[in-house]
């Protein structure tokens, strides 16, 4: 890499970046420039790139850094050519989303002070077809304990039904639980069979959790969110940094994690998630080769339910 105070460039395999105004700070209250998420991206790829290639991505942007005005990007417009782009439809027409596909995209994607990278359940060539289900366990305020009650809690149901569940925290305030898919349902039926597995994880705890979409009728409870497992609907990327102080990193976690004493939501950073990989590797490796069908856990879903009738 070679850097100055006006521009920086990072090569990756065959392309070489070059990022403008790389000291930018984009988290002035951590010291964190354009650099560093460019620099964290390239370290990242060979991690993030598995869980995130193919998918269309939605970008949210800081052009000033966090604390200055952010926005959503869907469109693919200021990339380089070479960057992949898949154009998908959408009530009265179509949108063109980026793809990352490669370390160099990821970086391409930092100089554009893309902070945060949420991308689709799908993939491209099945953009119908979610390989995976997202519970999103969204607590009302700061509350760690339902938080990871929660998460055991549906854990359990997913062994129940026999699917696999997979950790991440949000970066924010939640953490998601993920199951990887076949791609045999579409999103219709995928959107379905996880609002009724939240509906039987809310019957279970009926004081805790609730899947009420409106705020103001959740009277504190967690929202098991599965809004997500809807088709174009997108989730924060693994690994991906969020717009806050200290720059959390939605970060896949190995269960037993969140009973460790003074685990935090916030606690990996784009500061330590590097060292992190290297030292314990991803908990999400292999995840794929654990898609599982939802014809099984259909029919276990519909017995658990018929017994609590």
């Amino acid at each position: 890499m070679t850097s100055g105070d006006a521009t920086s460039s990072l090569t990756l395999g065959a392309r070489t970046v070059t990022l403008s105004h790389p000291d930018r700070l984009l988290f002035p209250d951590d010291g964190i420039t354009k650099r560093d998420l460019a620099e964290y991206h390239a370290a990242m790829a060979p991690h993030m790139l598995p869980h995130i290639r193919g998918r269309p991505l939605m970008l949210q942007r800081f052009p000033q850094g966090i604390d200055g005005p952010g926005f959503m990007q869907k469109d693919a417009r200021g990339l380089p050519d070479w960057v992949r782009r898949v154009e998908v439809p959408k009530e009265g027409g179509t949108v063109t989303h980026p793809v990352a596909d490669d370390a160099a995209t990821l970086v391409v994607l930092a100089n554009q002070s893309c902070v945060t990278l949420h991308a689709w359940l799908s993939r491209v060539g099945r953009l119908d077809r979610p390989d995976q289900i997202i519970f999103d366990l969204d607590p009302s305020g700061d509350d760690l304990p339902l938080v990871c009650g929660a998460a055991r809690a549906l854990r359990a149901l997913l062994d129940e039904l026999e699917l696999p569940a997979y950790l991440k925290t949000t970066g924010s305030r939640g953490l998601h639980v993920v199951t990887p898919l076949d791609g045999t349902a579409g999103f219709e039926e995928v959107r379905a069979f996880s609002y009724d597995v939240a509906a039987e994880l809310v019957a279970r705890m009926p004081d805790s959790l609730t899947v009420e979409f409106r705020k103001e009728k959740r009277h504190g409870r967690l929202f098991v969110d599965t809004l997500r497992s809807g088709y174009a609907q997108t989730a924060v990327a693994p690994y991906s940094v969020r717009p806050l102080p200290g720059a959390p990193v939605a970060a896949p976690l190995r269960w037993e994690e969140i009973d460790e004493p003074g685990f935090a939501i916030r606690q990996h950073t784009l500061r330590t998630v590097p060292g992190r990989v290297e030292g314990e590797g991803d908990p999400w490796a292999g995840m794929g080769r654990r898609a599982r069908s939802l014809q099984g856990p259909r029919r276990r879903l519909a017995a658990l339910q018929r017994r609590r009738a």
